[in-house]
């Protein structure tokens, strides 16, 4: 196909406009006004030694903050950690918040971004701007009707790839199908804003190193000419798509989430010079390359699988600087393989993954043209009119095009119909969908003779779809030249997106046929627990309501709007839409049903309460605690942690609020305990002026001859109590049970590391005691740590003898 301008694009005007509105119908959001400041509250567990008071070094702990919200609006919580880096550190990856809200890390308390920046995380931060009272809330904007807009990107996309993002967006992703390896070829557009994505300019090129997706003629990945794409389900958000290279052919790999190349994974030399693909069954990826072998690579590990390339199942096409003109479609856990070798009748073969051969009845393959000269772009799987997939189909096109359908074990099935189309009319790839009436249809783009249609076959009648025009131009979009490849279906709208050789991305109702397909949409998975952090029960006490908002409910056609909640065992319920615009949900059990999808898919009557200042939305409630968030940090092993602390603070449309600070003391761990001595001397002078605070002494461990006086000795006593660390001692106090007045003057006090208090105090004793020994000891408690008791110190009052006797 030619290289066309890209373009998305017709005028919002193309939706027919609501004449009156009717105010009392009209669903706003809640208007959160003026209220009472919300309330924080802040609490801790211990993760390393659960319940443990004091916390001791190289603990964990998880700090929580639930906030009781009751005000909404504009909600931002803030949490210093105090003691970053010294007494405690962050644990890179911990931080937890509710769904809904943006999470955000500090490296120096102010400046916050959206990256966690690991243990230099000094503070962090969680934003919601749409919060609302109770806080057990979830919105999601409803998908817009797609409409277009004059946005040139300069390229032939191919069908589109839906992408929902994380925050819940909806993207539509496409690649221009044969372009040379260094051009620009990955567009990617915002359904739900109505352009382009953000992070332009578009197209990017694609590459085989990973890393962010790059800018200008810098690719080295040329695309394929059919191009089939398959999503990674064990990867949310990742695509693979068959390309070549310089130096081979292979599996090229789109992380859409993060806007990035994840790889390429060569299958072949460039010996095999084009691919056609790619499908996937059993957990590997199959493509077909320009010399008919079958390729694969194993998803989970991204590796070749063992043995291929495969031998051939149908004859190759496409060598040296031709496209593979063929595709891929699995039936039933088996690949079938279209070709269109230069002057020969296209093929269809049969791939075995089982035996890695052809499949049984199928060693030769089957024709899926009249005769050579025709083409086939297509591999298609074909159902039975329960739904059962029964077979594989290719069609041909030269003149009127055709059907070729052929059942697992060879034999021919009736094909879909394409004879109202014009002869040399080009059909492509079908998408095939479950549609809300539950018939299985596959729809055909074709141009070439018109300016682009659709074709629709509806599996379930075996006939061409009721009430679907027969072929559906699209006369609405770009004057009605589209020139339409293929589509992408999505069930939460119940619209197909589509694109073509023109460049235009638009949408069709897949019931009648008619652009713009005006529908919306929105799917809003609720899992209730993810709410909370505190690894605490019974926070969840059931599901209660949606609710449609900021939508006029005259604009909806309630009637055929539908409502569906599943979880990962299927359909859970399918409760009504009230007239309200309200949706019960109370009858879901939680306990049966911790986790669930919430798919609102409405048939709108016009799309005019979608603005650039009015986002319609649902919002799904539970019935809960109120949300927290979390973060862990573990407790430094330096001596001096002696205390660690945290406490939160936030502000919404009720105003500021801080939450109570939770402490905990660090219980010292051997290394760490206080090294506490205790001295007891006796004064050896006459003077008692010497004997006292700030005397000169002498002050020794007994006293000499003739300082007691006649009758009765007074000794002067002095005790030095030191700590020399490595942390501080609270509640000290002497003990000395024979002189009772140095343990008062002692009293109670504290002494940080390196520190030491002296206690002077004396006594009376009659001289026949002599000699008297007095022993002193402290007790204390090391700063997070329990009471402990020192060695004792001693100091002898002598008499003549004493001091004699040595």
């Amino acid at each position: 196909m030619t290289r066309r301008t890209w373009r998305f694009g017709v005028s919002r005007s193309a939706i027919p406009a609501v004449g009156v509105l009717l105010a009392a119908m009209i669903v706003m959001a809640p208007d959160v006004g003026a209220a009472a400041p919300s309330v924080l509250t802040k609490s801790a567990q211990n993760l390393t030694h659960p319940g443990a008071n004091p916390v001791n070094h190289g603990d964990t702990l998880n700090w929580v903050v639930d906030y009781a919200n009751t005000a909404g609006g504009p909600t931002t919580i803030t949490d210093p950690i105090a003691g970053a880096g010294s007494a405690q550190t962050y644990v890179p990856g911990s931080l937890k918040v509710p769904p809904g809200w943006t999470p955000a890390w500090s490296q120096d308390g102010t400046l916050f971004q959206p990256n966690d920046p690991g243990a230099a995380t000094v503070s962090v931060r969680a934003t919601n701007q749409n919060a609302r009272p109770g806080g057990t809330t979830l919105t999601g904007n409803l998908l817009p009707p797609v409409q277009a807009a004059a946005t040139a990107t300069g390229g032939d996309g191919y069908t589109p790839i839906l992408h929902r993002t994380a925050s819940g967006s909806v993207e539509s992703w496409n690649m221009f199908h044969h372009a040379a390896a260094a051009s620009p070829k990955l567009v990617c557009v915002d359904l739900s804003a109505g352009g382009l994505c953000a992070g332009g300019p578009w197209p990017k090129p694609v590459n085989t190193t990973p890393g962010p997706f790059g800018s200008g003629a810098t690719g080295d990945i040329a695309s394929a000419f059919i191009s089939q794409y398959v999503e990674d389900p064990g990867r949310p958000g990742i695509v693979y798509y068959g390309g070549t290279t310089a130096t081979g052919t292979g599996v090229g790999c789109l992380d859409l989430e993060q806007r990035e190349n994840c790889g390429f994974f060569p299958l072949a030399t460039n010996a095999v010079t084009n691919i056609g693909g790619l499908v996937a069954t059993g957990g590997n990826i199959y493509g077909a390359g320009s010399t008919g072998q079958v390729l694969c690579l194993t998803m989970a590990t991204r590796a070749p699988c063992a043995g291929q390339p495969y031998a051939a199942v149908a004859p190759g096409n496409g060598q040296g600087g031709a496209n593979y003109t063929g595709s891929l479609t699995v039936v039933n856990g088996k690949v079938f393989v279209s070709t269109s070798p230069g002057g020969q009748t296209p093929m269809l073969g049969c791939f075995d993954p089982a035996t890695t051969t052809a499949c049984a009845s199928w060693a030769t393959p089957r024709p899926i043209g009249p005769a050579p000269g025709y083409l086939s772009y297509s591999a298609y799987t074909a159902y039975d009119t329960t739904g059962n997939a029964v077979g594989a189909c290719g069609t041909a096109i030269a003149a009127v095009p055709t059907g070729f359908c052929y059942a697992l074990d060879g034999t021919t099935l009736t094909p879909p119909s394409f004879s109202s189309l014009l002869s040399g009319e080009l059909v492509f790839n079908p998408e095939t969908a479950t549609t809300a009436d539950g018939h299985v249809r596959s729809y055909f783009g074709s141009w070439g003779r018109t300016l682009g249609a659709t074709t629709c076959h509806d599996w379930t009648t075996a006939a061409p779809c009721a009430g679907f025009p027969s072929p559906a131009g699209h006369p609405g979009v770009n004057g009605g030249t589209t020139r339409d490849y293929g589509y992408a279906y999505d069930s939460t709208t119940r619209c197909l997106i589509g694109l073509g050789d023109a460049g235009i991305l638009f949408s069709e109702d897949p019931m009648t046929g008619a652009s713009p397909c005006i529908h919306s949409g929105v799917s809003i998975d609720l899992n209730p627990s993810a709410f909370y952090c505190d690894g605490g029960t019974g926070h969840v006490q059931g599901y209660q309501s949606a609710k449609l908002e900021n939508i006029n409910l005259a604009n909806v056609n309630l009637a055929a709007s539908t409502v569906k909640v599943t979880d990962a065992g299927g359909t859970v319920a399918t409760p009504a839409i009230a007239p309200d615009g309200s949706i019960d949900l109370s009858g879901v059990s939680y306990a049966a049903h911790p986790s669930i999808s919430i798919a609102v898919s409405l048939v709108l009557n016009n799309g005019s309460d979608f603005t650039p200042t009015n986002h319609p939305s649902v919002t799904v409630t539970y019935l809960g605690d109120a949300p927290q968030v979390c973060f862990q940090t573990t407790v430094a092993a330096a001596c001096t942690a002696t205390g660690v602390t945290n406490t939160a603070t936030g502000g919404d449309a009720g105003g500021a609020s801080t939450s109570n600070t939770v402490s905990f003391p660090v219980k010292p761990g051997e290394a760490c305990l206080p090294n506490v001595t205790v001295n007891k001397e006796i004064c050896a002078s006459h003077q008692a002026a010497d004997c006292g605070p700030g005397g000169a002494g002498p002050w020794v461990k007994q006293a000499p001859v003739g300082i007691l006086g006649l009758l009765l000795a007074h000794p002067y006593w002095r005790i030095t109590v030191t700590n020399a660390g490595p942390i501080g001692i609270t509640g000290a106090k002497v003990n000395d049970s024979a002189q009772p007045s140095c343990a008062t003057a002692a009293g109670t006090f504290s002494l940080a590391p390196g520190t030491a208090k002296q206690v002077y105090c004396s006594s009376s004793v009659l001289l026949v005691l002599l000699p008297l020994t007095n022993t002193a000891s402290a007790t204390y408690t090391p700063v997070g740590s329990t009471p402990v008791t020192s060695a004792g110190s001693s100091a002898t009052a002598c008499n003549l003898l004493c001091i004699l006797g040595g």
